[in-house]
């Protein structure tokens, strides 16, 4: 089963919680184990797990890669958005989740966000459910 969403991105970087909405893909799809794959076709956004209790730790995620890769740096690409290519390549296109009793199995802390650095957009999400 492959589902997609869209997502509407509100700035130019940030992390979106995502959880709720692929968390909805897998109880409407009957599945009670296997994987969920999260999967972004974009080139400038990507996929990340991380802590979704302080919404700081997004902003502060967003600042520190804006710090290690600057948009502003000496970059040969003419569309003026490299930044946006490297952090989503160090950021990733795809998370795994367990499927297990029916749920995703994240740890307790722990949310799936697209990760914009190219916005504000309508990004897609691709997620894949595979029974097992």
């Amino acid at each position: 089963m492959l589902e997609e969403i869209e997502v509407r991105t509100p700035s130019h970087a940030c992390l979106v919680d995502v959880t709720a909405t692929v968390a909805k893909v897998v109880s409407a799809s009957g599945i009670r184990q296997g994987i969920c794959c999260v999967y972004v076709p974009h080139t400038t956004a990507g996929i990340t797990i991380n802590e979704n209790a302080d919404p700081a730790v997004r902003t502060d995620i967003v600042r520190a890669l804006d710090k290690v890769v600057p948009w502003d740096g000496a970059y040969d690409h003419e569309e003026g958005n490299t930044a946006a290519h490297v952090k989503a390549s160090l950021m990733g296109s795809s998370q795994s989740i367990f499927i297990d009793a029916g749920r995703l199995r994240l740890g307790t802390w722990q949310g799936i966000y697209l990760a914009e650095f190219d916005g504000p957009r309508s990004r897609r999400i691709w997620i894949k459910l595979t029974p097992g």
